[in-house]
């Protein structure tokens, strides 16, 4: 397989998902957090299913078990994982915060997966106890701006414990065999999460007054955040080593506080740098442990899909 290929997908799952951060930012300047994750990922599960019916109607034929399996992933990955992020931004947490915050996800899936069923090497160890570290730094005071309290920032972090237990999860019981039709599965389920979840708080659409910046962070977030990374994504699954894959867990981050800083003015504090550094590093040294010379077990999307070889991260 061509290098060039290789990278341009890794290019796409970098910089695409590492933006979905600032996407969402914008998206809930107009829009309430909750339901705009159900304009969201509804939209996309609908774009999804009609690409299937035409292309693959026969790996629809799924159990039903194997469609609630991956409806209950979704609510675990999209509405609980996804939604925290989403509404944390939309309380004011800055989305480069955010992606830093997130970027523990590899570190609670080892845990989740010791805790469960699996004994951790001793570098992974070392690698979780390091990350939880750098977590605790970003969390000091000083790193949030002014007036955002903790709440958000703690919100992220049960949002990304759900993620990484359903992460675990759908390595672990019957789901649709196709990877797309997972993804379906899963965006169906977060997609009604989402609209449940929105009306019980009382959020309702905007009928007026919708910025441009978040309708098109809206179609950003459908097409290529739930789309186009995807693809690439799974096509990276079948033909790269996991090693090499799994390096978007540490560049999303990266990218998302570059992006949050550019296009916000999202200011980093030396605490927060300091912080972000340390956790990036603790998921080096997890991933490159967990992974290395791993093939994926499970592949399915959320506003990116999920790898699990033993260690898992996902997109927001």
């Amino acid at each position: 397989m061509p290098a060039w290929k290789t990278w341009t997908a890794l290019g796409l799952v970098y910089v695409v998902w590492g933006s979905t951060y600032l996407a969402i930012a914008y998206v809930v300047e107009s829009f309430p957090p909750l339901l705009a994750g159900f304009l969201r990922f509804s939209v996309a599960s609908i774009l999804l299913l009609t690409f299937l019916l035409v292309r693959r109607p026969r790996a629809l034929r799924a159990s039903a078990r194997q469609w609630l399996g991956a409806a209950g992933i979704g609510v675990l990955l999209l509405l609980l994982g996804n939604g925290a992020v989403t509404v944390a931004e939309e309380r004011g947490l800055p989305s480069g915060l955010a992606a830093l915050l997130v970027a523990g996800v590899p570190l609670y899936v080892a845990l989740v997966r010791a805790v469960t069923r699996d004994r951790p090497a001793g570098r992974t160890v070392a690698g979780v106890l390091i990350g939880f570290v750098g977590l605790g730094v970003l969390l000091l005071p000083g790193t949030r701006p002014s007036g955002v309290s903790f709440g958000p920032a703690g919100l992220v972090l049960i949002g990304s414990f759900c993620w990484s237990v359903g992460s675990v999860a759908s390595t672990r019981i019957s789901l649709p065999s196709d990877p797309l039709v997972t993804t379906l599965g899963e965006m169906v389920g977060g997609s009604i999460g989402f609209l449940v979840s929105g009306l019980a708080f009382g959020e309702r659409l905007p009928t007026s007054h919708v910025s441009t910046a978040s309708l098109l962070g809206l179609g950003y977030l459908v097409v290529f955040g739930s789309i186009v990374a995807f693809t690439a994504y799974s096509w990276l699954l079948g033909t790269a080593p996991v090693s090499t894959v799994a390096t978007y867990a540490y560049v999303n981050p990266v990218v998302a506080v570059v992006l949050g800083a550019v296009f916000r003015g999202e200011g980093l504090t030396v605490t927060s740098v300091v912080g972000g550094l340390i956790t990036v590093v603790a998921v080096v040294v997890v991933v490159s442990q967990e992974g290395g010379g791993q093939r994926f077990e499970s592949a399915e999307p959320s506003a990116a899909p999920i790898a699990v070889p033993t260690t898992t991260m996902r997109t927001q």
